[in-house]
């Protein structure tokens, strides 16, 4: 069920007002307790709450195993997330996730991304495309962030008002399924700043592709890390950015 509520407005078009019914997407506040000690609220779509949590422990680098997360429990808006304490590892960054204040505090961790993994631009091109014909609620509202993470023929797309929260769900969907995440790639609408690109370096996902420009602060990041950058990707073009040798143009 689409997270969509109906709403009253008045539309100005070519020098006329009307009445209409609008489309807005419903977003929570949401609430991530992990060891009933840590706490996060932040606003969400109420969806793959799950993927969300496990997307968000591990890009925030409070974890970096599966094995260390012993129960996520979902009740409504509420997120509990049960952590081994010799597993968890805490940082003065953890309350960062939905802004890029915190990036600068974090690029000490940033750890190379070894991959040899490799992708076609024509699959790149194509995907972009598939990944606006699944963004139902962007279609239906145009308030949503959409983000897609591809491994083998698996293509997964997650929405939300968030475009940090988009793609924590699209990693931690990825991490709940078992798969290779340097071996994948995510591919989002929006740019490609520092906090979005050490989402990458956390998890060891090569190639981050957007229909938008990367900002300075993630090509440094990309560069430190050995993330591979897609930019501009629209209809038949796009901007490779750091180890181009991971896209195949032929």
């Amino acid at each position: 069920m689409m997270k969509i509520e109906e709403v009253e407005a008045i539309s100005y078009k070519n020098n006329e007002a009307k009445k209409v019914k609008e489309n807005v997407v419903q977003d929570e506040t949401i609430t991530l307790t992990i060891n009933n000690d840590i706490s996060r609220s932040l606003s969400a779509i109420e969806d793959s709450l799950e993927e969300f949590a496990v997307g968000y422990m591990f890009n925030e680098n409070m974890v970096d195993s599966m094995d260390a997360i012993k129960e996520i429990k979902i009740e409504g808006n509420q997120i509990y997330a049960e952590i081994d304490d010799t597993l968890l590892k805490t940082n003065e960054t953890v309350l960062c996730s939905d802004s890029a204040g915190g990036w600068r505090s974090k690029i000490k961790t940033v750890k190379e991304v070894k991959s040899d993994f490799q992708v076609s631009v024509h699959e790149l091109i194509d995907r972009i495309e598939e990944l606006k014909d699944n963004a139902e609620i962007w279609q239906a509202t145009g308030g949503t962030h959409v983000a897609g993470i591809v491994y083998n023929d698996q293509f997964v797309v997650k929405e939300d008002v968030s475009r940090h929260v988009a793609v924590d769900k699209v990693i931690g969907y990825g991490l709940l399924h078992d798969f290779d995440l340097s071996n994948s790639y995510v591919i989002y609408s929006g740019r490609m700043p520092a906090d979005m690109v050490i989402k990458m370096t956390r998890v060891g996902v090569p190639i981050l592709a957007s229909n938008a420009a990367p900002a300075n602060s993630g090509y440094n990041i990309a560069k430190k890390g050995n993330v591979t950058l897609v930019g501009f990707l629209r209809g038949e073009r796009c901007n490779v950015y750091n180890n181009q040798n991971r896209v195949i143009f032929d």
